[in-house]
């Protein structure tokens, strides 16, 4: 009765009508299942603990810009991507130099020189003194400083001793500064791709709940 009617009647614009409704319910589902998968990532993150920043490093986009298509495609991306996928894959982390992985501890600086993440070539040797290194075998090696003194009120931490500290030997302490792995296993923290199977399979269906609904013919008049 609906293409009897279309004969009838214009057939060309029926047709127009159809595509047009086809383009709004393709583009609006594959817009939709892209903005859950990424919102699901970035919960997915957030809840295992590595941040609001790294959560928001996932980022979604959808092709053809600012139009409506048939052929409308969401592409889900990080900012991030080496971190992301080192704790989807829970990856085995070495040094560059085939050495050792620099950790630091609790009492080391939380950014070095420059303002970057502290590790042993930005760690502040002129206020806090030089790293040394102790090897001990069998068990992990350190970077310790020596002649510190603990800090006082609220900041905490150490500071370097003065020179009558230092006369006195009073209060001084060797502090480990970093602790010294070959490797390091991460944790598998992450699962990108059961997001993407929780949602890719409710594409058709999300595509048929945005198709544009025809008025009735009580409507219509």
């Amino acid at each position: 009765m609906r293409l009897e009617a279309a004969i009838k009647g214009n057939l060309h614009k029926f047709m127009e009508q159809q595509k047009l409704a086809a383009e709004t319910a393709v583009t609006a589902g594959v817009a939709e299942i892209t903005d859950r998968i990424k919102n699901d990532l970035r919960q997915q993150v957030a809840g295992s603990g590595l941040g609001a920043r790294l959560a928001k490093s996932w980022q979604a986009k959808l092709y053809p810009k600012g139009k409506k298509s048939m052929d409308a495609a969401g592409w889900v991306f990080s900012k991030a991507p080496k971190i992301i996928r080192a704790f989807n894959d829970g990856a085995l982390i070495k040094s560059k130099n085939g050495f050792f992985l620099a950790i630091p501890t609790e009492a080391a600086p939380k950014r070095g020189v420059g303002g970057k993440r502290i590790n042993p070539s930005n760690f502040p040797e002129h206020s806090l003194g030089r790293l040394r290194f102790v090897y001990r075998p069998g068990k992990i090696s350190l970077l310790v400083v020596d002649n510190l003194r603990a800090g006082t009120g609220k900041r905490g931490g150490f500071r370097k001793a003065s020179d009558s500290a230092l006369k006195s030997g009073r209060g001084l302490t060797t502090v480990v500064m970093f602790f010294l792995v070959p490797q390091a296993q991460l944790k598998k923290r992450l699962d990108y791709q059961s997001v993407i199977n929780r949602w890719e399979p409710q594409l058709p269906q999300t595509i048929l709940k945005h198709w544009p609904q025809e008025k009735s013919n009580d409507e219509q008049t």
